[in-house]
């Protein structure tokens, strides 16, 4: 029980707003008080441990919507136009809904800053008033400077630029760092996290994070810094970990049960925020599940059907879906998909909560057309619901609230990691070893590859393996490649309809106008107020 983020307490001090470049911060609580002693020192670090799921998909850094991401690719369509919740498609549809004045959620500066400078208020004042040893206040710096990477590279995935803050600010005005020097210090702060965690913590410190979390998320830095090396070579120190001779992570033998908690037996999580009842909690399953488990809720964003073609069959290669193009009658071949498909789509016909999901015109979960829905929430526009990430261990959404775990890194990551950083420097015997144990658990064949072909195995796994888990948008704008798959085109479902017996498969369009992704969309903008506030700062090209 060695990496479960289980934190039921928010100290006062974090709730304090601010400029994040003020100098003097005035919500800032005693310095002295949080130093006396390691309990108290733990509920100051423990605050900052909630930043962690707040960029997932049950988090509130993109309009309290974590998915608004993969609503912007082909892999998700959200059923509203309104705004916060329609959000996913007034950026894609609208190219100049997105501004320096606007960021509509997708610039995340001023709340992910107010948070570094919180960490640096941590290592700072530790450094000037702890008399702890100097191994314990290592493991205190090591904490905090991880999550200070861990912010630094989500303000990255989105802006190749940052201002770099290594101690609190003593003046507004400072520029913005070079790339190679931003990842340079997310590199460092994770090298000595690295340096100075456990492998396991004392069971007194369970939830805390170690070693390996320092090394996975190392992994996925480098992956976006295209240092491939590093990427390999953090990624290799993941999986082979080990502690008294046993290996620390393995790939759950179930890919439904990888998305578990720890305390539940998944040995695959690596960095998990852990939720309980009564608190905390979260709301996911009311925003995703299906609108039959809570009339006018759920269905805030559903697969579509290029998505549902992307899964292979259960014995390997493509179902041919050359039928349902127009109108049929012919049922899909959702029953010879392989297993990831089963456990992250909800299909017409799929057991869900002891019953059958009816995603068909007028059926229980039922089905609207995009334009249409009327509110945020409600039936599928494409004819399926998220299966992923659901409990449907949750009888009534509408009393009770979600406490499935976050897990923010997951071993099946690292090994997709090591796959394309090995292609990247030519080691393809390594990169097809790490797809084929993937697809091992899944029991889908796998022939070793050279190229691009190679390249393509490693792309379709990511998309597959990590669907729905905030990944994909941010591959294809790493890749340079979203301005050719997410610029002038539309999406799709299915609509059904049901007439006594007799099912028709209607081919739709789900998005009604063509999607645009402009260049200029690679580099997110700096708000504006904050270039107001430092003179050193200068807009982004393009914005």
């Amino acid at each position: 029980m060695k990496r479960i983020l289980y934190i039921f307490f928010i100290i006062p001090f974090v709730t304090g707003c601010g400029d994040f470049l003020d100098p003097d911060p005035t919500d800032r609580l005693s310095d002295k008080l949080f130093w006396v002693k390691e309990s108290s020192t733990d509920l100051y670090l423990n605050s900052l441990y909630t930043y962690i799921p707040s960029y997932g998909n049950f988090g509130t850094a993109q309009f309290n919507d974590g998915l608004l991401t993969e609503g912007m690719t082909g892999m998700l369509k959200y059923g509203s136009y309104s705004a916060g919740g329609g959000n996913a498609n007034r950026i894609v549809l609208d190219p100049y809904f997105v501004t320096a004045d606007q960021s509509q959620g997708l610039v995340i500066w001023t709340k992910s800053y107010e948070r570094i400078r919180r960490v640096n208020e941590f290592i700072s004042s530790m450094k000037k008033y702890a008399t702890y040893a100097d191994d314990i206040k290592n493991r205190y710096e090591a904490q905090a400077r991880f999550l200070r990477a861990f912010l630094y590279y989500q303000l990255l995935l989105r802006t190749n630029t940052v201002v770099l803050y290594d101690d609190l600010p003593t003046s507004n005005n400072k520029p913005l760092s070079s790339e190679a020097e931003c990842w340079d210090f997310v590199e460092n702060d994770l090298n000595f996290a690295a340096q100075h965690l456990p492998v396991k913590w004392s069971a007194d410190q369970n939830g805390r994070i170690t070693k390996g979390a320092a090394f996975a998320l190392k992994s996925r830095a480098m992956l976006v810094a295209k240092r491939w090396e590093k990427a390999r070579n953090a990624a290799k120190e993941v999986i082979n970990l080990t502690d008294n001779g046993a290996k620390v992570y393995d790939l759950n033998p179930s890919y439904k049960d990888a998305f578990r908690s720890y305390f539940n037996g998944n040995p695959e999580s690596i960095l998990e925020f852990r939720y309980q009842l009564p608190a905390p909690t979260h709301t996911f399953d009311r925003k995703f599940a299906p609108a039959g488990d809570w009339a006018n809720n759920g269905g805030a964003a559903c697969p579509t059907q290029e998505m549902v073609e992307e899964y292979e069959l259960a014995i390997g290669g493509k179902a041919d879906w050359s039928a349902w193009r127009g109108r049929t009658t012919e049922t899909p071949p959702y029953d010879q998909l392989e297993p990831r498909f089963h456990a992250s789509i909800l299909y017409n016909g799929a057991s869900w909560k002891g019953r059958q999901i009816e995603s068909f015109v007028d059926g229980r979960d039922g089905f609207m057309e995009y334009g249409f829905q009327p509110n945020t929430f409600g039936k599928t526009t494409t004819g399926y619901y998220l299966r992923k990430y659901l409990n449907e261990g949750i009888a009534d959404i509408s009393t009770t609230y979600s406490d499935q775990p976050w897990i923010e890194i997951r071993l099946a990551e690292v090994y997709l990691n090591l796959a394309e950083a090995c292609y990247r420097i030519g080691e393809t015997g390594d990169a097809n070893d790490a797809i084929e144990k993937i697809r091992g658990r899944v029991n889908l064949p796998y022939s070793d590859k050279t190229g691009d072909d190679l390249f393509e195995a490693i792309r379709h796994e990511r998309k597959v393996e990590l669907a729905f888990e905030g990944f994909h948008y941010w591959d294809l704008r790493r890749w340079r490649v979203a301005h050719e798959e997410l610029h002038n085109v539309r999406f799709h479902g299915l609509k059904i309809t049901k007439s006594g017996t007799i099912l028709t498969y209607e081919y739709v369009d789900v998005d009604k106008a063509d999607r645009k992704f402009l260049e200029r969309f690679y580099n997110f903008p700096i708000p504006v107020a904050e270039i107001a506030n430092n003179t050193s700062l200068s807009q982004i090209n393009l914005w």
